[in-house]
């Protein structure tokens, strides 16, 4: 797993250590989850295929990738592509290469190739670069606003995103399903019910479908 100090990461990480199926569950990234389990292992790691192949990692059957900032706290749009795409990609490949033959990873609404806006394009071309690794099953996630504790993770506010989440809350009943914000606890659960199921191919979760984990 990448990401599991945000605020999708850190609810996955609990159900993936609660998982009976799972024995062991690698972490990885630049900082630890701020807890302890016996099933749990932390790489501190650069996530570059660089950073990553020097890790001594053991076969593993599934990877899940949480990973994603913006641009301003990137700094960035080149600093923004290295997580959103270049990282993405790199803990993709590596999980590959260990055996893994299934992929969840954390998109965003309004992802395309062919978008006129940076962020949607980034992730947009993300998304195609994983279905271009063969995956048995990858499971995209494109949540709409998330709803969540930044503060708690000392992670710094997102703009606008404190209020469009009050703008949607007073208008839930007339705004269509995949536009509605979504709680982190909903994405984690989808991500982890559809990669441990039965599943194949490249399969998108829209933020409609997220409410109902």
């Amino acid at each position: 797993m990448a990401g599991a100090t945000g605020l999708v990461g850190r609810e996955l990480l609990a159900l993936l250590l609660a998982d009976k199926q799972y024995a062991q569950v690698h972490c990885m990234g630049r900082r630890a989850p701020p807890l302890q389990h016996p099933k749990l292992t932390t790489h501190i790691a650069d996530l570059s295929e660089q950073g990553l192949s020097r890790l001594a990692l053991p076969a593993i059957t599934d990877v899940y990738i949480t990973l994603g900032t913006t641009i301003k706290v990137a700094g960035s749009q080149a600093a923004f592509r290295a997580v959103d795409f270049d990282a993405v990609v790199a803990v993709a490949l590596a999980g590959q290469a260990l055996g893994a033959i299934n992929l969840g990873v954390v998109s965003a609404m309004g992802a395309s190739a062919a978008s006129g806006i940076f962020y949607n394009r980034v992730k947009g071309e993300m998304e195609d670069a994983l279905a271009a690794l063969g995956y048995h099953h990858t499971v995209i996630a494109r949540p709409s606003f998330i709803e969540g504790d930044r503060a708690a993770l000392a992670q710094p506010g997102r703009p606008g995103e404190g209020l469009a989440l009050v703008a949607m809350r007073l208008l839930k009943p007339v705004v269509p399903a995949n536009y509605r914000s979504v709680k982190a606890s909903q994405v984690a659960a989808a991500l982890h019910s559809q990669v441990t199921g039965a599943g194949s191919g490249f399969q998108l979760m829209l933020s409609g479908e997220l409410q109902s984990f």
